[in-house]
């Protein structure tokens, strides 16, 4: 008789295969989505399996966050700080880009994952061995991080894509006409025309941020 083909040997399960699918199903269809017994399902065990890698739902939530900043480039202590800063901001944009769950679950928890404090520590010794006090630094990457979250949401939300911007803008001039709301309309004329494309622009704040924090740099604390 013949043999009866062995079925193929099940990939183990670990927290580090926990947390990966868990990043992925939040990735495919959002984190409000997310749960224990439909995680279980998408690794194919039991719901109770998965205890015995993630102490509960917190710790799940925790460990994704982990894995997402562990995407992030980190930047180097010593040389060129704004270049430093700079690679962060934009890797981190990229980055939540990528998760669109994950900005707001970064900014409501707080981390304490490996990769967060290795995240959050270069990024305070790159900005104090530049000359920043540990005060400045403290405020500077928050702002930095205002930015970079406060961007991406309104990126990740917002109801228009880019190509809609001109016939939106042609709708709404009735809306301001330019007797009431001269500078609006003015604005909405040059974006329905194509003269501006009205997108807005991460680099222009992140720009002004660093610009700004140069100013404080070279300032003496007191």
């Amino acid at each position: 008789m013949p043999k009866t083909p062995a079925s193929p040997a099940r990939t183990p399960l670990s927290r580090d295969r926990v947390l990966h699918t868990a990043v992925r199903f939040a990735d495919e269809n959002g984190l409000g989505s997310l749960s224990m017994r439909k995680l279980a399902q998408a690794l194919d065990v039991e719901a109770m399996s998965l205890y015995n890698h993630v102490a509960n739902k917190d710790d799940l939530l925790d460990g994704i966050v982990d894995l997402v900043v562990a995407e992030i480039e980190v930047p180097e202590i010593g040389g060129d700080w704004k270049a430093a800063m700079r690679r962060r901001a934009t890797s981190a944009h990229e980055t939540l880009r990528r998760h669109p769950w994950a900005t707001g679950l970064i900014g409501s928890r707080i981390n304490v994952g490996p990769a967060m404090l290795r995240y959050v520590d270069a990024t305070i010794g790159c900005l104090h061995t530049a000359g920043f006090s540990l005060q400045q630094a403290d405020r500077a990457w928050n702002a930095m991080d205002s930015h970079i979250y406060g961007f991406t949401l309104q990126e990740l939300n917002f109801p228009l894509v880019p190509d809609e911007y001109a016939s939106a803008a042609e709708q709404f001039l009735p809306l301001i006409p330019a007797e009431s709301h001269p500078h609006m309309n003015a604005l909405a004329r040059l974006v329905s025309s194509g003269a501006h494309n009205g997108v807005a622009d991460f680099d222009f704040g992140l720009d002004l941020i660093l610009d700004g924090l140069e100013r404080v740099r070279q300032t003496r604390p007191e």
